[in-house]
């Protein structure tokens, strides 16, 4: 099996994917999407996850998530392996562990934005009010507190997703293009604020995206093409 890792060396990695393999079945047989991939991200760190659509990046984010299971390989958070734990269990190290942006939003829509922004933190206890102010303001979304989802525009229930997962300050932060639907400054600045999140408090961030002038940005960057890494780690300059 051609097996390619994008490892760092690290005592206490805080999440670690070993031999990761994943299929899917489709009318024309089963399609394998990655095809043993290893890859390890330490406290502090940020890495970028780039490659063309269909080559498993999105895949791989959910199955870190614990979203979805490999097909072989193990997946360890803080030490834990994620296949070891029960749906609820999964279930409960997300909402005190991760901070998750997906390319849909997935807001509520029942929820205002002020309720959609701290309703991760409230799940997991902790709700720091002066945080999320300071998330509404950075964000852009002062004045838009009390509008539901249908009512605001994509880049701004993007920015709303962005302070979810930001607001119960994560150990990790996962994101599938998380500036996808802003326009350049937005986005800039809302990657500033993941990556201000990330130094100071110790979290990591791992990013998928299409974008060579974000992925520059971060930490490290590795490319996923035909299930493989396709090259290894490049530290940012």
């Amino acid at each position: 099996m051609n097996q390619t890792s994008v490892l760092r060396n690290s005592p206490s990695p805080l999440l670690e994917a070993r031999g990761i393999v994943k299929s899917y079945a489709t009318p024309q047989g089963k399609l394998q999407i990655l095809k043993g991939v290893d890859l390890s991200l330490s406290p502090g760190e940020s890495l970028a996850l780039m490659g063309e659509s269909g080559s498993g990046k999105s895949t791989l984010l959910n199955l870190a998530a614990g979203l979805d299971a490999p097909d072989a390989g193990e997946i360890r958070l803080c030490g834990q392996s994620l296949g070891a734990l029960s749906e609820a269990e999964r279930a409960k190290l997300r909402r005190e562990t991760f901070g998750l942006v997906f390319q849909r939003f997935n807001l509520i829509t029942s929820l205002t934005v002020a309720q959609n922004l701290s309703f991760q933190a409230r799940l997991c206890g902790r709700l720091d009010p002066a945080w999320q102010a300071e998330l509404t303001a950075r964000l852009g979304l002062t004045g838009l507190e009390g509008r539901y989802p249908e009512a605001l525009s994509g880049g701004q229930q993007q920015r709303v997703a962005i302070g979810r997962a930001l607001a119960a300050r994560p150990k990790l932060i996962l994101a599938d293009e998380p500036t996808g639907n802003l326009d350049e400054d937005s986005g800039d600045a809302a990657l500033s604020l993941m990556l201000e999140l990330t130094a100071a408090s110790g979290a990591a961030l791992l990013i998928v995206t299409h974008s060579a002038r974000l992925a520059a940005r971060l930490g490290r960057r590795a490319r996923l093409a035909h299930g493989v890494m396709a090259s290894p780690v490049v530290a940012s300059p």
